[in-house]
């Protein structure tokens, strides 16, 4: 388990990275998305300010998401992760729900800074939350798969202990 258990630690420390990164950068975050965002002003927001202003701020709250997203996924990978050595699972079972528990969170926090820093520039987070389906589908999936397979763990377990 220890390679979903180190995925499930990097993502933590990516959320405490990018909290310090944002507490610290802000302003210059900021002023690179809008960057992204003048050099399609013409061709993909119409010259509307607007338009522009409203994908902005939602890259910024897209990246916020995130820092949320990774320090949640990380503690609930790694907590997930105890529940299934305590319930004495069989090692590659153990294994391979740690390693879809780290990896999806992993995956599914940096699908959302990835598409904060890419909407500015494709018009939208529609567009970018779109081009990065390919990340975003299977780490929430294995998130899901991974979480679904430690309540029926939890469950086998309740009705084995059961008095007869």
């Amino acid at each position: 388990m220890l390679p979903g258990l180190l995925l499930s630690v990097l993502t933590l420390l990516l959320g405490f990275g990018l909290g310090v990164v944002f507490g610290l950068n802000e302003d210059l975050i900021k002023s690179r998305l809008s960057a992204a965002a003048a050099s399609s002003t013409s061709t993909v927001y119409q010259q509307d300010p607007q338009a522009m202003k409203a994908v902005l701020d939602k890259s910024w709250t897209y990246m916020q998401r995130s820092h949320l997203h990774a320090g949640s996924l990380g503690t609930s990978a790694i907590a997930l992760t105890v529940v299934v050595v305590l319930l004495g699972t069989g090692a590659r079972i153990a294994a391979a729900i740690s390693l879809a528990l780290g990896a999806g969170g992993m995956g599914y926090a940096l699908f959302w800074v990835w598409a904060g820093f890419r909407a500015p520039a494709l018009g939208g987070t529609a567009a970018a939350k779109e081009s990065l389906a390919w990340l975003a589908i299977p780490s929430a999936g294995l998130i899901v798969a991974a979480t679904l397979a430690v309540a029926v763990l939890l469950i086998v377990a309740m009705r084995e202990r059961r008095p007869t």
